[in-house]
């Protein structure tokens, strides 16, 4: 029985833990994966900007078109323009009105663009009709 104990304690136990590789290899997925939560963390950013960007346009357009109703109930052909004030940022629009192949109806579209030269292109675009009573 010594020679057994014997055996046992000229055998060295193997070390339990992560080689220098295993914990290199860790590290690189670890950081492609923070890298990548990074990348959505910024595309989510600016997808929220441009929605409510949309969002704040197409009350612009529709406050507009309603202003228009109201104060011509039947506009007469042609365009105007205006800025309005809109979830701290301004807006410029502009209204065209169109005769339609109904003598009686008017098409209105309503084009809504930022004010400020940071965003570029159409934020919102709206059409609407008048009628004559």
């Amino acid at each position: 029985m010594n020679a057994e104990l014997a055996k046992t304690r000229a055998v060295p136990k193997r070390r339990r833990g992560f080689t220098l590789l295993e914990v290199l290899v860790a590290l690189l997925l670890l950081s492609l994966a923070l890298v990548a939560m990074v990348r959505l963390a910024g595309l989510d950013a600016r997808a929220q900007a441009q929605l409510r960007d949309g969002t704040l346009a197409q009350w612009v357009a529709a406050n507009a078109l309603a202003e228009t109703r109201l104060r011509t109930p039947f506009p007469a052909p042609g365009r105007s323009s205006g800025e309005s004030r809109m979830g701290a940022q301004r807006w410029r629009w502009t209204l065209e009105v169109e005769q339609t192949e109904e003598p009686r109806v008017r098409r209105m579209e309503v084009t809504v663009v930022a004010a400020e030269g940071a965003r570029d292109g159409v934020a919102a675009r709206l059409t609407g009709f008048a009628s004559q009573p």
